[in-house]
């Protein structure tokens, strides 16, 4: 673990504390939290896994049960020969953890940001410790993910494979429900082109004196992040990423945007747990999976692969992290005065763009994932052409409308995957008091989860993929 201590020895900032009482039972959580994570050994267990995972050694066995497959449930599934069944339950292990992996990128990032917050507050210190150990954590899970899925991939697809870059889209375009309330200097902002690359720094600047503004003069709590603070000391803007759970959803500049935010005030910092907890909801909401797969081999003294074991215990490393979320978007908040008028805008607008981009829709050819299948048609397509299957392009495209443009039983497999994660984040959302009805309700997730509403836009994206291909 990395000597987190000088981090925190700053100056305090007074504030008087009126829930006293509150906040020594949210400290007791998380120190009881902290000391377990301290304790557990599964990140070890990861490393060791890590180090010694060979493909060909694992190559034999199902990795999960068949239900966690690439293309399950569809008309190709059903037809595929055993060997094709066992690749597409090893790449649907690879897919998944690169996406992961990208995500926890971003979380070592965030962890960071706000516990440079916390760090302002005096009794915050065990809080800002166990997100830095939380981060050492994720930096062994990331090499984990990509060492195994990379390893998978290669001996499947072969490297010319590797390449794969899906037709980008974003919902993220979309026109906001807020525009009256937004100030015209934010407004801006929203009015970028998203496909840009990040911003300049006279435009960080900028959007930097904005938060300022908009904080500063609001909130006694403005306390901005040590993290970013340094950051900037040496000359370096917010870096943000593309890919994982906030990639998705919120294109690059407007990460930055939120990142000023979250790095500002106590309850922006413990707002942003709100997304981090819906990423872990959306993980455990496979992950499980192989915990139960796990679970089962053990119990009948059989093989256990790789894959397997390192998702079982990320999944129990991730029970504490899954606390500290929780703990911070449901409860620590309030520890602090009630959000401004603007600490709710930003608020609202993350959990909008994360309804509008993270969990809107319901894929046919992932199940546990809920974007629309646009993003996957290119990976498919060369999957069909690979030694996997060794297709003819015409036969490629005729399997890619059965299994994108018709009801098959993929689709209502996933729409119970979606049923179960959009029940799990409503239990938080329904106590978030500063949320509007739509994200309070998590409307446009609910009304995504629609299979007439999926094959509609597959069969539209499929047409413009498959002439795309003709071209």
């Amino acid at each position: 673990m990395v000597d987190s201590t000088k981090k925190f020895e700053q100056k305090k900032q007074p504030f008087s504390f009126d829930n006293n009482a509150q906040r020594e039972k949210h400290r007791k959580v998380n120190d009881i939290n902290y000391r377990n994570n301290l304790a557990s050994n599964y990140t070890e267990k990861i490393k060791e896994l890590d180090d010694n995972f060979d493909y060909a050694s694992n190559s034999a066995h199902y990795w999960s049960e068949p239900g966690l497959s690439v293309l399950y449930g569809t008309p190709l599934y059903d037809e595929a020969s055993p060997s094709q069944k066992l690749a597409l339950n090893h790449l649907y292990w690879a897919a998944e953890y690169d996406q992961v992996a990208a995500s926890e990128a971003s979380t070592v990032q965030y962890n960071q940001v706000t516990a440079g917050v916390f760090s302002h507050f005096g009794d915050y210190e065990t809080l800002c410790l166990s997100l830095l150990h939380e981060t050492d954590q994720e930096h062994s899970h990331i090499h984990a993910f990509h060492t195994i899925a990379y390893k998978t991939k290669i001996a499947l697809l072969g490297k010319a494979l590797l390449g794969n870059n899906p037709k980008k889209t974003s919902s993220t375009t979309q026109k906001l429900p807020t525009k009256s309330l937004v100030p015209a200097s934010v407004q801006q902002v929203f009015n970028l082109n998203w496909a840009s690359s990040p911003f300049s720094e006279s435009q960080y600047k900028t959007l930097r004196s904005v938060t300022q503004m908009m904080l500063k003069s609001q909130t006694k709590t403005y306390s901005y992040s040590s993290y970013l603070q340094e950051l900037e000391n040496n000359g370096k803007l917010i870096p943000a990423f593309t890919k994982g759970y906030f990639g998705v959803a919120i294109p690059r500049p407007l990460l930055q945007f939120f990142n000023l935010n979250w790095g500002s005030t106590p309850f922006l910092a413990c707002q942003h747990y709100f997304y981090r907890y819906s990423g872990n909801m959306y993980l455990k909401n496979f992950e499980h999976g192989y915990y139960d797969y796990f679970k089962d081999l053990e119990r009948k003294d059989e093989f256990i692969p790789t894959p397997t074991a390192v998702s079982y215990y990320h999944l129990l490393d991730e029970s504490f992290h899954t606390t500290t979320s929780q703990l911070l978007a449901r409860d620590i908040y309030k520890d602090f005065p009630k959000p401004t008028a603007y600490e709710q805008l930003i608020a609202n607008l993350l959990v909008y763009m994360m309804q509008t981009g993270f969990v809107n829709g319901i894929s046919g050819a992932l199940v546990a994932v809920f974007r629309p299948d646009i993003n996957f048609m290119p990976f498919t397509y060369k999957l069909l052409r690979s030694r996997v299957f060794d297709m003819s392009e015409q036969e490629a495209l005729q399997w890619m409308e059965k299994c994108f443009c018709q009801e098959h039983e993929g689709f209502h497999q996933n729409f119970k995957y979606h049923q179960r994660l959009l029940k799990n984040i409503r239990q938080l959302t329904s106590g978030l008091e500063y949320l509007w009805p739509i994200n309070r309700e998590m409307r446009i997730m609910a009304e995504s989860g629609s299979i007439n509403k999926a094959l509609e836009k597959n069969t539209k994206a499929f047409q413009q993929f498959s002439e795309s291909i003709a071209c």
